[in-house]
């Protein structure tokens, strides 16, 4: 199963690919940072994430989509943006019909680490070890992506609900939603 791991943020978008089942060893495909310049326009940073996002999903074909769960911040200014940002992966993920996992930091951290309030040198030194990289993955939001990829992966969330089942309540929704414009336009009313 190739899962995609995103932890989301405006500046800094961290997404990581890897392939593997419960059990069994883990793969590393791919992982990079999309990143945007703080001071451009805010809808600007958005559909820059979302590109890179899209492009990402489209290169590297993920089978499913495990997202970091936004958690209360203090600074509120950064908890929207994230959460903007998690709301892109997750419509991205979407509109490609796979399934969409949100999983909280410490979630991930304790699949990798053993330990749910570990840090981040601990989180990107297991992700280092498991995926057997010569390289510890840079910045920190990078090897998070990865540790919620493996985190997904373990718990065996891609196997929970077949992607067609997934994708044929997407296109459902899809359609329900085209009828609904369609009868806005032309003045009728859809049941």
């Amino acid at each position: 199963m190739r899962v995609m791991g995103v932890d989301p943020g405006l500046t800094r978008c961290g997404v990581g690919v890897v392939e593997g089942a419960p059990g069994k060893r883990l793969r590393l495909v791919h992982v990079s940072v999309v990143r945007t310049v703080p001071d451009d326009d805010h809808a600007l940073r958005l559909l820059g994430v979302e590109r890179g996002i899209e492009a990402l999903m489209d290169e590297l074909r993920p089978e499913a989509v495990a997202v970091e769960r936004v958690f209360s911040q203090h600074n509120v200014r950064t908890v929207m943006g994230t959460a903007q940002a998690a709301g892109i992966a997750m419509l991205a993920a979407a509109r490609r019909g796979l399934p969409v996992a949100l999983h909280t930091p410490s979630e991930a951290k304790a699949a990798v680490t053993g330990n749910g309030r570990a840090d981040k040198a601990q989180v990107t030194t297991m992700v280092t070890r498991l995926l057997a990289l010569d390289e510890a993955p840079k910045p920190a939001d990078a090897a998070d992506a990865l540790a919620l990829a493996i985190c997904h992966v373990w718990r065996g969330g891609a196997l929970r609900q077949p992607a067609h089942a997934f994708r044929s309540r997407i296109e459902e929704a899809a359609r329900a939603e085209r009828e609904r414009l369609a009868a806005r336009r032309t003045g009728g009313t859809v049941q």
